[in-house]
Order: structure tokens, then sequence, then C-alpha cells
């Protein structure tokens, strides 16, 4: 217990003393596919309290030779993923002998935009809907087939592909849809809440400590444009309640589940904060 104090110390002076270093994000611009990418737009001015004047991408916190890798297709990783999950698009599963084409033809088509603005209000469900339970919707609804579980492969990837045909259009969500305001209330109250034995909050690195170093990683905003996203030390795609899991986690406390109404909120506000940003998916982190 002594050494597990003493560790949570040594985080909290880690981010919070006068010695933690400093760096501000790159300046440049990202290109991908001839797409030109939006990694630095004001910040959402209603609702009203945005923390940041300026919204900025992760991209623009990595090393270079990461950064060098997102904008270049056939050197990002996360791209056979994207082409994994076109294959899911054309699969036919499930008694109804369908697949995500029979309903929806060319993605490149039908999916564009779409990415870009989710989580959106489902009125059927009575709470917001990401692409990933919309995914599992159709597959119940409409082709007679099991919901993928949480993470599985062909659920991360098929999001990703989804996600890509929206590259370079900007994230812009639908506040005013249903109950939405409500859920973007419980997920800033979530963003703020203290947990863990760490006693942190999502703001405590990406709002109070971004621009600073955690031991190696420069902590960006935050902002989840760029999800399902390729992480370097995972070596594979991640997916955004993933990632939120993973950081609950490292607070030391008990993660709640996925697609939970605690993380579907907190999907909602996170996607707010980065409305202007364009679509990177897959981005590639570190």
């Amino acid at each position: 217990m002594k050494n597990r104090t003493l560790a949570a110390l040594a985080v909290v002076l880690l981010l919070a003393g006068p010695t933690t270093a400093l760096a501000d994000p790159v300046s440049e611009a990202l290109e991908i596919d001839g797409e030109a990418i939006v990694t630095e737009a004001p910040a959402p001015k209603e609702p009203p309290g945005h923390p940041f004047d300026v919204v900025k991408s992760g991209w623009l916190y990595r090393e270079p030779d990461t950064r060098a890798m997102e904008a270049d297709s056939f050197e990002n990783p996360g791209m056979l993923n994207v082409e994994h999950g076109e294959v899911v698009w054309n699969t036919v599963a499930g008694e109804a002998g369908k697949s995500c084409a029979s309903c929806h033809g060319d993605a490149a088509e039908s999916m564009q935009g779409v990415g870009a603005s989710y989580p959106k209000w489902n009125a059927k469900a009575g709470k917001p809907f990401d692409i990933e339970l919309q995914i599992n919707a159709c597959r119940t609804a409409q082709m007679k087939a099991e919901p993928y579980k949480f993470d599985a492969q062909d659920q991360v990837d098929l999001t990703a592909y989804i996600k890509h045909q929206s590259l370079g259009i900007p994230v812009k969500i639908d506040l005013s849809a249903g109950d939405m305001m409500s859920w973007w209330q419980k997920g800033k109250d979530r963003y703020y809440l203290r947990t863990g034995q760490l006693n942190f909050a999502c703001a405590s690195c990406h709002e109070a400590n971004s621009g600073r170093y955690l031991r190696a990683d420069h902590l960006s905003q935050g902002n989840s444009n760029g999800f399902p996203t390729y992480r370097l030390k995972q070596g594979n795609l991640v997916s955004l309640h993933n990632r939120f899991r993973g950081c609950v986690r490292d607070t030391r406390a008990e993660p709640p589940k996925a697609f939970s109404d605690e993380l579907m909120a907190l999907e909602v506000y996170v996607a707010w904060r980065g409305e202007g940003l364009s679509v990177e998916t897959p981005a590639v982190r570190q």
C-alpha cells in the first residue's frame, strides 16, 4: 500500500509540479490522400463554456515519425483494418441473407459524412448511439444476425471503414435532437469527475495539463476525431470506448462497461469538444 501511495504521489507531482516539461504542439498542415485535414479550429461556442479558444488534433502533439505515418496511407498500419472493414461491409451475415452493402450500397457514397455526425440521437432506444451501436442495431433488425461483442475485430474494423468515408469532413453533432443536451451535461459532469486512487479526471490530463509531457507522452486535448485509432503501443486499431476505459483504469478506478450510459454520455461531450476538426480515422498515435 505504501508503494502504491508513493507511486500515485510521483505521478501527481509529475503532472502538476513546476518542473513538468512543456512543449507546444507543432504547427503543420496535414493532408491525407489529397484531403486537407483540419487540425486546428475555433472551439464551438454553443453550448457556452468550452475551455479552449482553439481545438487541436492529437496529430499535432505526436512525434515527426508518427505524424508522417498517418499522413501516408501506405505507411499507416490502420489502413489494413480499414481494408478488412470493407470486406466486412460486403460480407453477407445472418438469417436475412444481407450485408451492409445490401441496404447501403457503395459506402464511399452512402457513408460519406456519416462518421462526422456521430454520436446521434436514437429515438427508438431513447439514448445516443455511436456507430458501433448503430452497426449492432442494423445487424439485429435488418440482417437478423448476432450483434458484435464489444471490440470484436470485425466491429472495430467496420467502424473504421465507415468513419474513413468521412476523412477530412469536420465533426459536427446535433445536440438539438431528442434529449442530447441532457446527455451532453452528463458527459461533461463525467469529464470533470475525479476517480480512482490517483484522483484524476479526464480534464486532469487533457485540459489542465494539455501540452505537458507525462513521461514520454505529450498530452493532447484528448479529442476523438481520429477514432478508431491505431495505437503503436498496442499494435492494433483501438476503439474510443476502449481508450475511455483504459484511461479510467489508469487512474486506478474500475472502468465502466463499454456502451454504458456513462461512457455514451462522455462520448457525446468529447465529440462536441472537438467539433470543427476533421475526421482522421484511422489516426496514428503512440
